[in-house]
């Protein structure tokens, strides 16, 4: 048996909890550079203010709506995401974090010690809510894609509140039908277009679908998926969340690059991003790309993509800066006011099993481990490469950013006895 636990739009959730006067109330999170919206609440939905829209276009439509407006505040979900994911690994021995705001569970070899499984993900979310005042929804099955069907219906479907058990064929029947293709775990869009043009209109309807046909007609995880809507586990860990083949590291500026020192700093900060990135999957790189570009609206759209190979696989922070800093300073233009910078690590190794050159010179991985733990007890860029500058200029807009509490000195809550 598994458990898929799953925050309720936590960018806002997270955004509500040190301000209890906004529970309730429509708020919206903005991408980087206050560019689109990334995340809105239920309220904000039901107000009819949509995703992913360009946030200059219903700023004014927020204004008079009365929504709160946000920029992201990644200190501040990085800190309450650990802080729930440590407080969902106490109600079971295994526990895998699938993403900032999803975390699996396993009961294997415990289910028959917990005497009713839903009290006992209710007793996890009023856990989760009284320690970091986080909504969470549960939804547990034999499977992890059953998982999270269940946590789906926890979500959208009325009379779970909160919590969706399946554990029978019938249950399992009745969610299935009320669910698209889609909202299968592993399905896209594509995928899910070809199922429609094929009759295929329901979930219930892909479980139904033989598995030898599956496969033969689409791929084996389509044949793994459909096995385990109908109760078959098929997988596990590895295959919930396997190592990334490319990392990248990319964003628009806040305000336009227009010196060599700047252009600089800023790619070697991304270089120090996808190398963490790196380093916390195992991976080290071979090749390197390194983009820079004005606008593609600008009169004259110009730029540089350059892709520098290493003698020697590396995940080496400083060893990646310098080159990064090389290929900046040749490839810089006087004239060009530079909008989008970004660098990306391809082709991939595992450090694992990476066979080592009698010619290869010594690296220091102790030291990328002493700087990884550092910023993770004590915040991002608590430690950082000096060639990322001290207060750049390009950093992204955040002009609704909201205090960093757990993470920032002066932003500590103040409490008023």
């Amino acid at each position: 048996m598994f458990a898929l636990v799953d925050a309720n739009s936590f960018y806002c959730s997270a955004e509500q909890v040190f301000r209890p006067e906004w529970r309730g109330r429509p708020i919206v999170v903005l991408s980087n550079n206050d560019g689109c919206i990334v995340a809105a609440n239920r309220q904000a939905v039901d107000a009819g203010i949509p995703k992913f829209e360009p946030f200059f276009k219903v700023k004014s439509q927020c204004e008079r709506l009365g929504v709160i407006a946000l920029s992201s505040n990644y200190e501040l979900y990085g800190s309450l995401s650990a802080s729930m994911m440590e407080v969902i690994g106490r109600f079971a021995p295994e526990q895998h974090i699938y993403s900032i705001d999803e975390s699996f569970l396993s009961f294997k070899h415990c289910s028959t010690a917990i005497p009713c499984l839903i009290k006992h993900g209710e007793a996890l979310r009023r856990a989760v809510w009284k320690e970091t005042r986080l909504p969470v929804c549960v939804g547990m099955a034999e499977t992890l894609t059953l998982a999270k069907i269940a946590n789906h219906a926890a979500k959208k479907h009325e009379g779970y509140h909160g919590v969706c058990l399946i554990d029978n064929p019938q249950q399992r029947k009745a969610i299935l039908l009320k669910m698209l293709p889609g909202d299968v775990w592993g399905i896209g869009r594509r995928l899910a277009k070809r199922l429609d043009m094929m009759g295929i209109k329901t979930a219930y309807a892909l479980s139904q679908m033989a598995p030898g046909i599956a496969r033969k007609q689409f791929s084996i995880e389509v044949e793994r998926t459909v096995r385990e809507l109908n109760g078959e586990a098929c997988k596990g860990w590895d295959e919930a969340r396997a190592d990334k083949q490319q990392i990248f590291s990319t964003r628009s500026m806040g305000e336009r690059i227009v010196d060599a020192t700047s252009l600089q700093q800023a790619l070697s900060k991304h270089a120090g991003i996808a190398t963490s990135k790196a380093r916390e999957q195992g991976s080290l790189c071979s090749v390197i790309h390194i983009f820079a570009s004005n606008s593609p609206f600008d009169e004259h759209p110009t730029g540089f993509k350059i892709t520098h190979r290493f003698a020697y696989p590396t995940n080496d922070t400083g060893e990646i800066t310098e080159v990064v800093n090389r290929i900046a300073a040749r490839q810089f233009r006087e004239g060009v006011r530079y909008y989008k910078v970004g660098v990306g690590l391809i082709d991939l190794v595992s450090e694992a099993h990476l066979q080592g050159d009698l010619f290869e010179p010594p690296k220091n991985p102790a030291l990328m481990r002493v700087y990884d733990r550092l910023n993770h007890r004590y915040g991002s860029d608590s430690l950082f490469m000096a060639a990322q500058g001290i207060t750049p200029k390009w950093s992204m807009r955040r002009q609704y950013l909201s205090p960093q509490y757990t993470t920032c000195w002066k932003d500590l809550p103040k409490i008023q006895c």
